[in-house]
């Protein structure tokens, strides 16, 4: 089970804050690697003292998937794929982790929150880890805007989640001192302690380093985070006698001719923004012009390239009326029925979840991922994220030995799949929460109320490619696109980096980006871009672009 793809979260970023920082990726939250070999301000952190706090890389050996990693460009590789779950899983924590210790957490959950008072999946989590976790998940697309209240209250849980794009509006390399320091206990060699832990990559934890210390566990991490990508139904595409091969910015428009039959009441494309971006190479906020000036992703002209693009689409009446007027509610829904055949999203979108809807929905339902393009059809690109979005912390006021039993227990949770602890923390108790069918484990009715995504926000092993719902081929499929499209992950500048901008910047991108909109839905010029990016500068634009060539003075451009 991983992180479903939902609007607020790939890399995981909502399409306003994938458009602010396309490819930023988490700049605000991560931390950086530059050439300075101290802390600097709040959060930002040099090479040498990352160095120091990361904790020692050992990867686990104990399950060997179907579809083995590939390596890809710029550090990025292919989750690695498992079609089945292993007959005899592996036990990977010899000892129970806990020691009858009580905590109370707060997570997201993107979903339906399950009954807390006889819910036989914590119930079965909590037995096992041998200490009480009081889960208390909260709605997903809320959940960071209830954090600042939370933290002006003083009344922080003992185990939380933050997500990395939460760190700006928290500012929290000045507030990190209210989680305990980590570094003592897993930096260096002492990680060896957490076996699981220690199977996490160094380029995870790296977002959760504040100040040259350690306070954030990794969760959901790969090599591969892709904010998202062009989706098309290759059973509808078929089924009109047209090729899904798109190797340029004209073979996508000429798609939306051959599918759009407004009569009918099917159009080719939903939003296709922000993902519509990488095409048109538009994959960094901040990239680097002539002279050492920084030339923001506003005045690129990839950006006038896609706007212009997304505008065409529009105007020549291949984008479903609703997702021009905004509904992007039900732009699964429209997904699903076949209203429109291609559509942008997130990667975790294409997954046995998904299909297990579509299916229901059209029999025929087969959604897959474009090939990775170039616009011009040149050189593909796809910006890739950090590590890892999602940190959980400890509070500072548990003591030494609760710390010490909490970073046991998220080395129970971190377990890899194919493991016995992994079965348990992802599907609950066998023949009451799950059941094996087919070599994969399946949901009971009992199940399908009480487990939800919440054990997992506060650690995870890195992530994999698995089938769920019975799906296989969806699970083979997107284990190929990724192997593919790896090789063409380019970093953004200032990759990885924690920089914690100037509050009075805040909001002066938002009129840009409603006139983004505004231009790419075809209800204004592309002159209206240029003139807000005008004031965007005037209200501060050049401010900013001196403080990131501050930063990159001081610090370097990451990764």
């Amino acid at each position: 089970m991983t992180v479903e793809d939902h609007p607020s979260t790939p890399g995981l970023i909502s399409r306003r804050g994938l458009l602010a920082g396309a490819a930023a990726a988490g700049a605000l939250a991560a931390t950086g690697c530059g050439s300075g070999g101290r802390p600097g301000g709040p959060g930002t952190t040099g090479a040498d003292a990352l160095k120091r706090a990361l904790p020692r890389y050992l990867p686990g050996r104990s399950v060997s998937p179907d579809l083995p990693s590939v390596a890809g460009a710029n550090g990025a590789a292919s989750d690695p794929a498992f079609l089945s779950y292993p007959a005899r899983p592996v036990r990977t924590v010899s000892a129970t982790p806990g020691s009858g210790g009580t905590y109370v957490t707060r997570t997201p959950l993107w979903g339906a929150i399950p009954p807390s008072a006889g819910n036989s999946y914590y119930d079965a989590v909590n037995a096992a880890l041998g200490a009480t976790l009081k889960m208390q998940p909260a709605d997903g697309n809320t959940y960071v805007d209830t954090l600042p209240a939370l933290f002006a209250s003083g009344k922080l849980p003992d185990w939380i989640q933050i997500p990395s794009w939460a760190g700006q509006r928290l500012n929290l390399g000045s507030a990190v001192d209210r989680f305990a320091d980590l570094t003592p206990y897993l930096a260096g060699e002492n990680i060896a302690r957490y076996p699981n832990l220690a199977g996490i990559p160094p380029a995870a934890w790296q977002a959760g380093v504040w100040n040259g210390r350690l306070y954030g566990i990794p969760c959901f991490s790969s090599p591969n985070n892709f904010p998202g990508y062009l989706f098309y139904r290759k059973d509808l595409l078929a089924a009109a006698g047209v090729s899904p091969e798109v190797r340029s910015a004209d073979d996508l428009f000429a798609l939306g001719k051959a599918l759009t039959d407004a009569k009918a009441g099917r159009w080719a494309f939903d939003d296709l923004w922000p993902y519509l971006l990488f095409p048109f190479r538009v994959t960094s906020t901040w990239t680097a012009g002539p002279g050492g000036r920084l030339i923001h992703q506003y005045e690129t002209p990839g950006m006038i390239e896609a706007l212009n693009f997304a505008a065409r689409l529009a105007k020549a009446g291949h984008v479903h009326p609703d997702a021009l007027a905004g509904n992007t509610a039900n732009g699964q829904q429209r997904f699903w029925s076949g209203k429109v055949a291609i559509s942008g999203g997130g990667t975790g979108a294409m997954d046995g979840i998904d299909a297990k809807g579509g299916t229901a929905a059209d029999r025929d339902y087969d959604r897959q991922p474009f090939k990775v393009f170039d616009a011009s059809g040149g050189t593909p690109a796809i910006q890739l994220g950090p590590g890892a979005g999602f940190f959980s912390y400890l509070n500072k006021r548990l003591t030494d030995r609760q710390i010490r039993e909490c970073l046991s227990i998220a080395d129970f949770l971190a377990a890899p799949y194919g493991s016995t602890e992994y079965l348990l923390v992802n599907f609950g108790a066998a023949g009451v929460d799950h059941t094996m069918s087919d070599g994969n484990a399946v949901l009971t009715a009992r199940g399908q109320k009480d487990v939800a995504t919440s054990f997992q926000f506060l650690a995870t092993g890195p992530q994999v490619t698995l089938v769920k719902n019975g799906f296989t081929q969806v699970a083979e499929d997107y284990a190929a696109w990724q192997a593919d499209a790896v090789k063409h992950a380019v970093k953004p500048l200032f990759f990885a980096m924690n920089i914690s901008e100037p509050p009075q910047y805040a909001s002066i991108g938002l009129q840009v980006e409603d006139t983004v909109k505004d231009v790419r839905c075809g209800r204004k010029p592309v002159e209206a871009f240029r003139s807000a990016v005008d004031t965007w500068r005037k209200q501060g634009g050049d401010q900013l672009r001196a403080f990131y060539e501050g930063i990159r003075d001081k610090y370097g451009t990451g990764g």
